[in-house]
């Protein structure tokens, strides 16, 4: 495998599992120098773990954090700043899941919690972080937007406001900071199997397994996608191959999103 990110600094929150882990996992393998963020200390030890088989020898730190908290975002910003004086790569990824409400039943409090996470954690990342780059005279940042940040579902409106809120954080920080040798990019995953999405799927296989196949037919791919697929594209995306991609949002989601 080339080594894209040999001693490249890569900042990673929601790092403690799902798309940040495996992502992880890509980046260590090709070489990277690894600072991984969430608010599960648990998960960030089992992440640690998988990255110690998966790669030898890679320096990782972790920082505990809630990303949507500026105290919190400034303080893991600086201990990366401090400890490896730089910040290359910055995967903008934690946030929570969609649920399945009606906008009538979703609560103040709810919709506040997820734009909270998946929106302000977002922007307070870009924040700090493109300072840190723009002063380095270079960057590489990725945002996790979603499929429901470019299409609506029906459902769930608290998560498609905020993931349609990435998508116009991105593109604006994108030709914002063109100019200081930084790009912001974003992703829009559909349905991938993740650890979560695997316990849900348990549930439904149970209860009402015509979902799952309703859900499968809407996907052109005809299968839900792996977590190595999503940070395969991120690696990509985070590299100087994609120097000339910015203010973008790419898809990855097996043609769901062209699908009528």
């Amino acid at each position: 495998m080339r080594h894209r990110f040999t001693d490249k600094v890569a900042l990673i929150t929601g790092g403690g599992s799902g798309l940040g882990r495996a992502t992880a996992v890509r980046l260590a393998t090709e070489g990277a120098r690894l600072v991984l963020v969430d608010i599960n200390e648990r998960g960030l030890a089992d992440s640690v773990v998988e990255l110690g088989e998966a790669a030898p020898g890679t320096e990782v730190r972790t920082v505990v954090a809630d990303v949507s908290q500026e105290t919190d975002v400034a303080r893991y910003v600086a201990r990366t700043v401090a400890h490896h004086g730089r910040i290359d790569c910055f995967f903008n990824n934690a946030g929570v899941e969609p649920t399945q409400r009606r906008t009538e039943d979703i609560g103040h409090e709810d919709f506040a919690r997820t734009v909270s996470i998946n929106l302000t954690g977002v922007f307070l990342g870009l924040k700090h972080v493109l300072n840190v780059m723009r002063e380095q005279g270079h960057g590489r940042v990725l945002n996790t937007a979603s499929l429901f940040g470019i299409r609506a579902n029906g459902l769930g409106s608290d998560y498609h406001a905020s993931k349609h809120g990435v998508v116009g954080l991105t593109r604006n920080a994108g030709v914002e900071y063109g100019r200081y040798g930084i790009t912001v990019n974003a992703m829009a995953p559909g349905t991938i199997l993740t650890p979560m999405l695997e316990n849900h799927l348990g549930t439904l296989r149970q209860q009402a397994p015509e979902q799952i196949d309703k859900a499968l037919e809407r996907i052109p791919a005809g299968r839900f996608g792996r977590p190595d697929e999503v940070a395969a594209l991120a690696a990509f995306l985070l590299s100087d191959e994609a120097s000339y991609i910015n203010a973008t949002v790419v898809t990855i989601d097996g043609g769901r999103s062209e699908r009528a």
